[in-house]
């Protein structure tokens, strides 16, 4: 049996669980325009520079273009995200790392939603930021976690 199609019912989360536990992990797709497409790959590439990669894809199997607003679709184990999401690949993979720590509490049958999960999360957020600035050999990547950092420091949303 393979992974659900679909993260939705009682007998699709169990199943996407007990997989989950097992240690499976998903081949993560991406769709979308050639250039959303490269762009998601220098994310992708980020979060395995950070040591996030196997941690990401247990939770996350697609990301994919749209027109919209950025978001989790956890019935659809994906990130639905548009091309202004993708412009900063730094802050991009530390969001994208967020919205895997959300499916994470989806799957684990926890509070995924609202202020405390948001500020679990944006606390991995950080965390993602600070281990890519330190394991990076990127002089332009560290800066910038550095900005984002400093940024994240001076926001009320901040852990």
């Amino acid at each position: 049996m393979g992974f659900p199609e679909k993260v939705y019912t009682e007998t699709e989360h169990k199943a996407a669980k007990k997989l989950i536990d097992e240690g499976y992990k998903h081949e993560i797709t991406v769709e979308g325009e050639t250039e959303f497409t490269r762009k998601v790959n220098r994310i992708l590439d980020l979060i395995k520079t950070a040591g996030y990669y196997e941690f990401f894809r247990t939770y996350i199997r697609q990301i994919k273009e749209i027109d919209g607003i950025t978001q989790l679709r956890e019935t659809e184990v994906a990130i639905w995200a548009n091309k202004f999401a993708v412009e900063n690949p730094i802050d991009a993979a530390s969001l994208f790392t967020q919205k895997a720590y959300h499916m994470k509490q989806y799957i684990d049958g926890e509070m995924y939603y609202g202020g405390t999960s948001e500020k679990m999360t944006v606390g991995k957020r950080i965390e993602f930021l600070r281990t890519l600035e330190t394991k990076t050999d990127e002089k332009e990547v560290r800066e910038e976690c550095e900005r984002l950092l400093k940024l994240w420091a001076e926001s009320s949303l901040a852990p």
